[in-house]
Parts: structure tokens; sequence; C-alpha cells
């Protein structure tokens, strides 16, 4: 069904509206974080315990965010429903936890409810709310204010911009945590390994080939000799080693494929004689990207991992790099 004009115009404002609004609420924002922002901080950051966030309706639903953003980005925390609290789930809190409230009015029963109950239990509180001077706000240790002149609703009903700049608040305190935690990318792909950040923050010694899995051979060994070994290891590949159990070389199924055409003896020839020598290698401690870009720039289906006296520690196989499914994110 087609829309006339006007009520395409109609929509279009009403959009610029809400948006407007609700960029203003945060804009406004910025002239409210202050000493009290740097209380709810360091009040989290010395937490023995988890910071416990609860709100009722609209509310709540940003609170599970936040409780998300800081679990996520090195605060460990939780998410207290205030009517489930009210009925046992209180046992949760404990008075090395944090817990963190949000309300917009300060006065919603649910919310006043479980004051007294944080009060015996003797964990901090924060709230967010936009009335200071509420219930919830004079009862609190910290109260950031996250009050807005208008919601977005034109009936002004629906919170709109008062949850807005509340999930916004919820941002710059996660935010503020994770610098002050100096949480790296490394420890954020940690608690995101199944996304494409955690895939390309994998260490090499996380998907390497090991023990079994590694064929390490002496440089004096027969070639028939190292077939089978590569073949019981189900590898593509395996590690050439000196005396000293220092790598010298790879042998690969390329290597072989060009030696078959001069007619060897496989059950006489020694894998020195047919191995690549000085082959490329790479350390456990590389990112797995740092492997995959090596196999792709030299053309190689197989990179030995070394430590620091250059003796095999693993291997890394192209086939390794597909079943992280890395290959495609990189």
């Amino acid at each position: 069904m087609k829309h006339s004009t006007a009520t395409d115009t109609s929509s279009l404002e009403c959009a610029r509206r809400v948006l407007q609004i609700e960029s203003q609420a945060i804009a406004q924002l910025i002239n409210k974080v202050g000493e009290e922002f740097d209380r709810a901080v360091e009040m989290i950051f010395v937490c023995k315990g988890r910071v416990v966030v609860s709100g009722m309706g609209k509310p709540g639903l940003i609170g599970q965010k936040i409780s998300a953003t800081l679990a996520s980005t090195g605060t460990p925390s939780l998410w207290l429903h205030p009517a489930e609290a009210i009925h046992g789930d209180m046992g949760k809190v404990t008075a090395q936890d944090v817990i963190v409230i949000l309300s917009n009015s300060g006065e919603t029963e649910e919310i006043i409810r479980l004051i007294p109950m944080v009060k015996r239990i003797g964990a901090p509180m924060i709230t967010m709310t936009g009335n200071i001077h509420s219930t919830l706000a004079n009862h609190s240790d910290v109260t950031l204010d996250v009050s807005v002149k208008e919601e977005a609703c034109s009936l002004g009903l629906a919170p709109t911009a008062s949850t807005t700049a509340m999930l916004a608040m919820g941002d710059a305190l996660a935010v503020a945590l994770l610098e002050r935690r100096g949480f790296r990318e490394e420890d954020y792909a940690f608690f995101h390994p199944g996304g494409t950040l955690g895939k390309k923050l994998m260490r090499v010694e996380e998907i390497m080939r090991q023990g079994k899995d590694n064929p390490v051979i002496d440089q004096e060994t027969v070639i028939k000799e190292v077939l089978l070994t590569i073949t019981q290891a189900r590898a593509g590949s395996a590690s050439i080693v000196n005396g000293n159990g220092k790598l010298v070389g790879i042998f690969t199924d390329g290597d072989l494929r060009r030696h078959l055409e001069k007619d060897l003896d496989i059950s006489k020839t020694k894998i020195k004689e047919v191995m690549t020598s000085k082959p490329v290698v790479i350390t456990k401690d590389r990112l797995a990207v740092e492997a995959l870009r090596l196999l792709k720039e030299k053309k190689i289906d197989e990179v030995p991992v070394v430590d620091e006296q250059r003796r095999p520690i693993g291997l890394v196989d192209v086939q390794d790099l597909l079943k992280t499914g890395l290959i495609y994110d990189a």
C-alpha cells in the first residue's frame, strides 16, 4: 500500500524530532559528569565482588545492557530483577558487591523496597536517576544525574530520552573503568572467543599442532621412515632437526614430488638431502593472523613453530586456520 507524501513527511519530521531530543539528552549529560561520576568509578574499581545492576521496566532493560557491557570489558557483573530480588534473589548480593540501580523517578515501588535490603547487606549503592532529590537518590552512596528536559515520546509518557541517557551514562562508566584497568584488545577477545576479534587475536600457541601431531625428525633419517611418521601423524610435513635438536629444514609433500622425478631410493636416501633448508618459522606468541599472512605471502601450507633456541615445538598448517574460520576473516 502506497503512503501519501504528507504521511511520509510527517514520519520523517517525527524521526528527526526524536533523534534531536535524544541527542540533546546525551549532550546535556556532559556537564553532569563530575565528582559523583569519579566516585562511582573508584567505588567499582576497588570492588572485591561484582557489580549488581537492577532496574524496573524500561530502565531495567537498559540495566541488563549495562551489566553485559561491564562484564565484557573486565568488570564482573550480574543483572538482578528487583521483583525477583525481594522474593529471594537478593541472596545473590554480598557486602563485597556494588549495586547499581536505575530509576528515572527514583520512586518506583519495587526499587524502593530494595533499599532496606541493600542497607542490611552493606553493599554500597550507586543510583542512575532523573530525580536527584528522590527517595532512591537520598539513600544512595553515589547519585548519577541522568535527568532529561523531555521525553522524545510526543505524549511525554514512554521512556525514550531518559533511557537513552541512562544507556549513555552506563557506557561512559564502563569505558572509564575499562581504561582505568588498562583493559586491552587481548583481554576483550578473551571474553569474546567466538567473535571475529577473538579469532584475530588468537595466538599461534592456541592452534598449533603439538606432540605426536607435530612430526620432528632427525636429519639423518631416511625418506621412507619420514614418510611413515608423517602418515601416522596425519600431517602434511615434518620438521627436520640436527643432532642438537635445532630446526634445519622442513620436508613437505611438495619436496617429495619434486625429488621423486630423480628416481631416488627412499629407503636409502637421507632426509637432509631432499628437505627444504632454512624454512620460514614463527614463534608461539605471535598472532594467528600473522601465521596466516606468512602462509599466503610465502605460498606455503605449513610453518614450523620454534622456541628461542630454534627448536621446533609445534606446526601451523593451513588446515588448522581453516578450522578456526580465521582465514575468512583476515
